[in-house]
Order: C-alpha cells, then sequence, then structure tokens
C-alpha cells in the first residue's frame, strides 16, 4: 500500500519508519537529508544529468524512455541489495526532491511487493519548507543558559562537562564541525551545507526537554560560514549568562591543546594567521608567522589572546548579551577535570533558580 504523507504529519515522529529512504542523487543526498535517511539513488548524478541534457535539448520523449529504463536497473539494484531480506511488516518513507517520479517508481515496485510504504508528499523541498518554519518557533519554547567566556576558557568542555551531569546542551559549534574563529576550521574537515547544518540543529532542537534549562555557548549570529538563525540568536541574546574563567597560562595550554594539529603543521597555521592581516596589520601577523616557524607557539597564541580575541570577544559579548553583566554565576576552574566537573555542577544548580525569560 502506498500511503501519502505530508511534512508536518511524518516529521512529527520520524522513528515510526522502519526505513527513511532519500531517492535523489547522490549529491542532493550529500548537501542535506532527513535525519537518518539512506540514499538509494534513482538516477545518479552523471545519469541524472545526462537525461536532463536529453530532455531539454534531444526529446522530452526519447529522455523519459531513456529515464525510465535506467530507473528501473537502478530500482532492481536496490531491491536486490537492501530489500531482499526485509520482513513482509517493513515500512519505509520514501522521497525526492519533490514527492514525484524517482519516489514515485521505487515505491510502486515496494508497492508491488507488498510492504506498507509512505511517499512524502512535497518530497524534500517540503520537509526544508517545514524546517526553516519550525527553525523560527522552536528556541521561544526553552529556558537558554548562556555560556560566556574569553576565548580558550573552555566553554566547550563546559558544555561536555554539563551534559555528562546530566544537564542539558546545545553544541552549536560541533553541530557546525568549527570553533567559531578565524582558526576554528579543523583541516581536512569540512562544514556542512546550509542546509544540513539547519536540519541538523533542528533535529537537536526537536529532542530538547523544554521543561529543563538549556546551556549553550555565546555564539555570534557565524559559525565558520554558516548562519544561526534569527531566532535562536535572539533568544540566546536575552537570556541568563554564566561566566567561566580559567587562568591565562592555562587557556593558553587548552588552546595549544585543542588546536594540536597547527602546532604539528606549523604552516597550515601561519596560512591561516593571514586572515588577520586586515585587522591586525602585515607587520603583526608576520611576526607571529615568523614566532610561530621558529617554535613559540605558545608565545603567539599568549599575544593573539591579548592582541586580537580578548578585546574583540568582550566588545562583541557586552554589546550583544544582555545577561553578561550580571550573571548567573562566575564559574572558575583551573584546568583539571575534577575542577570542570565542579564547575558544571555549580552551573547546573544556578540555572535551576534562574527567573525564566
Amino acid at each position: 500500500m502506498i500511503i501519502p504523507i505530508d511534512a508536518q504529519a511524518a516529521i512529527s515522529d520520524l522513528s515510526r519508519f522502519d526505513t527513511i529512504v532519500d531517492a535523489r542523487s547522490p549529491s542532493e543526498y550529500a548537501e542535506d537529508r532527513l535525519p537518518g535517511a539512506v540514499n538509494w539513488p534513482s538516477l545518479d548524478d552523471e545519469e541524472r544529468a545526462n537525461v536532463g541534457f536529453e530532455y531539454t535539448r534531444v526529446s522530452p520523449f526519447r529522455a523519459k524512455k531513456h529515464g525510465a529504463a535506467i530507473v528501473a536497473r537502478n530500482v532492481a539494484a536496490h531491491i536486490d541489495r537492501h530489500v531482499v531480506d526485509k520482513p513482509p511488516g517493513w515500512a519505509p518513507l520514501v522521497y525526492c526532491w519533490r514527492g514525484g517520479k524517482r519516489s514515485g517508481a521505487l515505491a510502486t515496485v515496494l508497492d508491488q511487493i507488498g510492504f506498507r510504504v509512505h511517499v512524502l508528499e512535497g518530497g524534500y523541498q517540503a520537509f526544508r519548507r517545514a524546517v526553516v518554519v519550525e527553525l523560527e518557533m522552536l528556541p521561544a519554547r526553552f529556558a537558554w543558559r548562556v555560556v560566556c567566556g574569553p576565548t580558550g576558557s573552555g566553554k566547550s568542555r563546559l558544555l561536555a562537562a554539563i551534559a555528562r551531569a546530566g544537564g542539558q546542551v546545545l553544541d552549536l559549534e560541533a553541530i557546525a564541525n568549527h570553533r567559531g574563529s578565524v582558526l576554528g576550521l579543523v583541516p581536512g574537515s569540512a562544514q556542512p551545507s546550509q542546509k544540513a547544518f539547519d536540519t541538523a540543529l533542528w533535529h537537536a532542537l526537536r529532542a530538547l526537554d523544554p521543561a529543563r534549562p538549556v546551556f549553550v555557548e555565546s555564539e555570534s549570529k557565524k559559525i565558520g560560514e554558516l548562519h544561526v538563525g534569527e531566532a535562536l540568536v535572539q533568544r540566546m541574546r536575552t537570556s541568563p549568562c554564566v561566566w567561566l574563567e580559567l587562568p591565562i597560562e592555562a587557556r593558553v595550554a587548552l588552546l595549544i591543546d585543542e588546536y594540536d594539529f597547527f602546532v604539528a603543521d606549523v604552516n597550515a597555521f601561519c596560512a591561516r594567521l593571514d586572515a588577520l592581516r586586515t585587522l591586525r596589520g602585515n607587520g603583526v601577523v608576520e611576526a607571529w608567522q615568523q614566532a610561530a616557524r621558529s617554535g613559540e607557539i605558545a608565545a603567539v597564541v599568549r599575544d593573539l589572546l591579548d592582541v586580537h580575541y580578548d578585546p574583540i570577544y568582550h566588545a562583541s559579548l557586552w554589546r550583544n548579551f544582555g545577561g553578561v553583566d550580571a550573571p548567573l554565576a562566575t564559574l572558575r576552574w583551573d584546568g583539571d577535570p575534577a575542577s570542570l566537573a565542579a564547575a558544571a555542577e555549580r552551573a547546573i544548580a544556578a540555572a535551576a533558580f534562574a527567573r525564566p525569560k
């Protein structure tokens, strides 16, 4: 049985489907997809491009015949590879770009086998519209507690410690695969697309419990190349804060530990520093690069904090986050995991007594 289902009904509980099948091409799937979806393309990227060229430049009828033959072979391969072991009660959700021909071809064969097949009406486009709408609505459901503190104070580590202690966190940098500064992109590890970031953020927000406060780091509107939605940004900026402190030498050590790939590849570190030439001038940046190449990484990191990161962060923080003037708690730790765990416990306790916004 083929059962059409609209996007809102589908995303209300994606776990009801045994498998979520994306019938689009691999490149479409790579850009973004429904959470947990697997890719069974009706046409791969090259096949899709060739059929599209034939449709516009030769003959729509001829292109449809050609495309149908390719789709039939691909669907058969997916059945052989993925479906032969599925039990009679298997109930997948199938979608393509607009919920049309590519998902319909696969759904028809699965229906003829006897499976209960759901097809997403409007396809990925309808899902994307639903995500965009919900990203504007979801942040208002939660009581946010914003973790503030200078660069290298361990804000991301505090979020992880809060989670281990049973608190609720939203780690935007983890979702964005970026550490939130000009040095924040991990070499060899690309950020997701904006659409994939939005979907992952939406999925994370839907998993949160509105009855409990949510800790989040004091991010800007952009994390690397990705934009954080305005609704979430505004909620963060008007929410209570906790302030995290770490002695300067421990901050330097923490940053060297977290950015160890720059210690291992000084040339990559120096290349990344080039991005600061406009703000700090050629002479300053070249001095940092020369010191780094001479093995003085710790001195460069200390100077980066003093000259660049701390002044910019403090100016931005006091301009954008109203709760930083009177934080719920000032959390001090010394770089030791036990003191970080204690700080996490204090953060959770302080958050519980904050007035809801």
